[in-house]
């Protein structure tokens, strides 16, 4: 969610009165991930199995009783790039969204088809109904993240799905809120004490962590979630300098983090055209 930035290194050497000048760029960063969700309704809790041998490799097998003709959710907004049927062998029926920046689901073996492509869909919105189509032996949901045309390590909801083995998850996907709380952004250790609203499109949040003394600032949004609209937090100890997060963002802007441990703080954001900064308080 962090804009991406260019460094240009330039080494120049001298040598008998002649000037030699090199100049290397350097490759950007790869853009972020999408946050990428469970790709079932909200509060479905699925079995992720991750297998050595599996084509194509670090693909995820969605497995659940009774799974046949459950619906399957875009796991992040995009585009559909491709929707096929091959029939009884490899995927079956199986669909892939673009999400932007080099990265790709797939959804295979489906018992059903509902979108087509071109079509732009949005995070959660139905896509199709899980089944057995294809070369499988029973129904699941095959399930691929891609970069760049190779299948990665698979990431739901900011946790990465263990290889080999059998995980539980539980979908937050289209459940109505921000996926994200200001406790999982700031980290362990972290309690809020205080809060304000930024309107109807966000909160921001102050919290505490008093194992290291160190306040947190997160504002969170509370509409437009999944869409980069601009958003800001910032904290300032009292004597310090301020600190900012601003930017246009998905979910949240922050954390950001300041020593303050007796300390009185200065701390608040924004979200569109509402702003809040709090006078110097919770000096304790």
């Amino acid at each position: 969610m962090r804009a991406v930035r260019r460094g240009l290194v330039v080494t120049v050497a001298g040598a008998l009165g002649a000037l030699a000048v090199t100049a290397v760029v350097q490759a950007p960063a790869a853009a972020a991930a999408p946050n990428f969700q469970v790709p079932f309704r909200c509060g479905t809790t699925v079995t992720a199995a991750t297998f050595s041998g599996h084509s194509p490799p670090n693909s995820v097998d969605f497995q659940k009783s009774g799974i046949t003709g459950m619906p399957v959710l875009a796991s992040a907004g995009g585009t559909v790039s491709r929707v096929d049927n091959e029939g009884s062998v490899s995927y079956g029926r199986w669909i892939e969204i673009d999400h932007g920046a080099g990265y790709r689901t797939r959804y295979a073996h489906l018992s059903a088809q509902q979108v087509s492509e071109g079509q732009r869909v949005s995070l959660g919105q139905q896509i199709g109904k899980a089944g057995a189509t294809g070369g499988v032996t029973g129904p699941h949901l095959h399930y691929e993240q891609r970069l760049n045309g190779t299948v990665r390590k698979a990431v739901l909801d900011g946790r990465a799905v263990p290889y080999f083995g059998h995980t539980n998850f539980t979908s937050r996907n289209n459940c109505g809120g921000n996926p994200y709380t200001a406790r999982e952004v700031c980290g362990s250790g972290y309690s809020v004490i205080d809060s304000h609203d930024l309107g109807s499109a966000a909160r921001v949040y102050l919290l505490y962590n008093s194992g290291n003394g160190r306040n947190c600032v997160a504002t969170m949004k509370t509409s437009s979630i999944g869409k980069k609209t601009p958003v800001s937090a910032h904290l300032q100890a009292q004597g310090g300098s301020k600190v900012t997060d601003s930017g246009n963002f998905s979910y949240y802007a922050g954390p950001v983090t300041r020593h303050a441990a007796s300390t009185c703080v200065k701390w608040g954001g924004s979200a569109g055209s509402a702003s809040y900064t709090s006078p110097y308080e919770h000096c304790g």
